[in-house]
């Protein structure tokens, strides 16, 4: 599961990727010298990862369900608005969550690797497409 920011206090950070609607993922070093990457938007308790590929797998699926809150679910516990998504989505939340791969995903779906790996494209798919209409639409 992506970590809650309890981790030893930064030295340094900055903004690993910005995204639309003041969502983004910041980069930091902690006081142990670890990097994490911290997923934050506004209303979002906000998450940490040791993987930026992780750290950008999520932000893909906030933006694919138009914004969730895990707060409340539970420490084993998916959001409803993740759930409702569909198959693809939801494989590709639970890839941000600790202890999962895609070979695991791949045995708990009954799929093959690869169809695990179309479903995280089409959700970084679609996400993509809807940071594009967001900004189209801002700028209009």
């Amino acid at each position: 599961m992506p970590q809650p920011d309890t981790t030893a206090a930064p030295t340094d950070s900055s903004i690993y990727r910005e995204y639309i609607l003041d969502v983004r993922i910041v980069e930091r070093t902690t006081g142990d010298g670890d990097t994490r990457y911290r997923f934050e938007a506004p209303d979002h308790q906000g998450v940490e990862f040791a993987d930026p590929e992780m750290a950008t797998l999520y932000a893909d699926v906030y933006f694919d369900v138009n914004g969730f809150q895990e707060a409340g679910t539970g420490e084993h516990g998916v959001p409803p608005t993740v759930i409702q998504a569909g198959r693809d989505t939801l494989v590709a939340y639970f890839l941000t969550q600790d202890g999962v791969d895609v070979h695991w995903a791949a045995s708990f779906y009954g799929e093959k690797p690869e169809k695990i790996e179309r479903y995280v494209s089409r959700v970084r798919k679609r996400s993509k497409k809807i940071r594009e209409g967001a900004k189209q639409k801002q700028l209009t």
